[in-house]
């Protein structure tokens, strides 16, 4: 482009970096387009199967990893982040009441895609009032991109030993966008690796789904489980996933660097009410119209009302027992579908173990009771 020769690419830069700033992005950092040194890890990701059933990972094969075959012609990619972590985030409290639904933090508020998209197309229109032949392409988690990769060589953060970006200051708890664009702007330089001797993330995962630093195996990770997976959830991760219904966060909740992530000031990323906090069995007990209305416009939506219930299902198995919870599991089997009805099964089966265990504790105490009773004096 014979323009580009007129223009100072690295005032232009520092404007694209100052007109993201201001559509609410925390950072934004230019990566090139070589990431051939991630390809033989993703090839061997690839054949070790720890994709799933997430067929569309194989079939895009390396173009992952080339974003000039992606969009043709791009040159950069403009890293963006953007913080989503809300202010009554409630991690603790609700990860140990049983009897609540726990929905991974980054979707109790509008979609992140959307969000994201928007501010991303504006930034690429922005670009194009300045040099009018610019041509750009926005992606959010849509395309066979490898975010954090592109992330890593853009400055934004590096690569942790849970396959996220991390940031000192910024912890994890936060989006990641691209844009791809055909101008040869001034790249960042990477930052340093900081994960250093700590395992805390692989240590505390429930399923050990990072099955070595820097990889995860996808069917095992809860996240898959309950979000990208159609099939019924393996019946020895069950138990494991507690009472997670959409997504996990807790190989971020235990990494030290997230003590210094920042709370979000996109009040589109702070939690829904009627999502935040509420009891499985109001969850469980939506009609697929209700389910539909709660979460216009959030990312749960895209899972669908089946898989909404079979996660659901799962966490009233591992719930403690409870007679409203096996009234509500006969009442609304044969709702939904098979698959649903599979997992309402099990559940119901693991609730009726927890009152027979309980009955037996129960008869154990009443025994003791009356041998206690009875080697007591009468006037005791």
């Amino acid at each position: 482009m014979s323009e580009i020769s007129s223009i100072d690419l690295v005032e232009l830069t520092n404007n694209i970096k100052a007109w993201g700033a201001a559509l609410g992005f925390q950072q934004v950092g230019i990566s090139d387009i070589d990431l051939n040194q991630h390809e033989s890890h993703l090839q061997e990701w690839l054949d070790n199967g720890y994709h799933g059933d997430m067929a569309y990972m194989e079939s895009h094969g390396m173009k992952r990893a080339r974003p000039d075959e992606l969009v043709p012609g791009t040159l950069r990619v403009i890293s963006v982040r953007m913080n989503y972590l809300p202010p009554d985030a409630s991690f603790a409290r609700h990860l140990k009441n049983s009897e609540i639904g726990y929905i991974s933090r980054y979707a109790l508020g509008r979609d992140y895609h959307k969000v994201l998209r928007k501010r991303l197309k504006a930034l690429g229109d922005k670009i194009t009032a300045s040099l009018k032949h610019t041509q750009y392409r926005p992606f959010v988690d849509s395309a066979p991109v490898l975010e954090h990769a592109i992330a890593e060589k853009a400055g934004i953060g590096w690569t942790g030993k849970h396959s996220l970006t991390l940031n000192k200051e910024a912890g994890s708890w936060f989006f990641l966008g691209e844009l791809f664009i055909n101008l040869p702007l001034p790249v960042d330089v990477p930052v340093e690796e900081s994960c250093g001797n700590c395992t805390a993330c692989l240590t505390i995962c429930p399923t050990n789904a990072i099955v070595a630093p820097y990889t995860v195996d996808a069917r095992r990770c809860i996240s898959y489980l309950t979000i990208e997976s159609d099939k019924d959830i393996p019946e020895a991760l069950r138990p494991l996933m507690g009472n997670r219904i959409y997504g996990c966060d807790d190989c971020q909740l235990v990494c030290p660097w997230n003590r210094y992530a920042d709370i979000t000031d996109e009040e589109d990323f702070h939690p829904r009410e009627i999502l935040h906090g509420q009891r499985l069995v109001t969850l469980f007990s939506w009609s697929e119209e209700t389910f539909l209305h709660n979460t216009e416009g959030s990312p749960i939506r895209r899972i669908g009302y089946e898989k909404w219930q079979r996660n659901i299902a799962v966490a009233l198995g591992n719930a403690p027992f409870s007679h409203d919870i096996t009234a509500l599991l006969t009442e609304r089997r044969g709702m939904v579908s098979a698959l649903v009805d599979r997992h309402i099964d099990w559940a119901f089966n693991q609730q009726q173990r927890k009152r027979s265990a309980l009955e037996r504790e129960n008869r154990q105490q009443h025994r003791l009771i009356r041998v206690i009773e009875k080697g007591l004096p009468r006037d005791a």
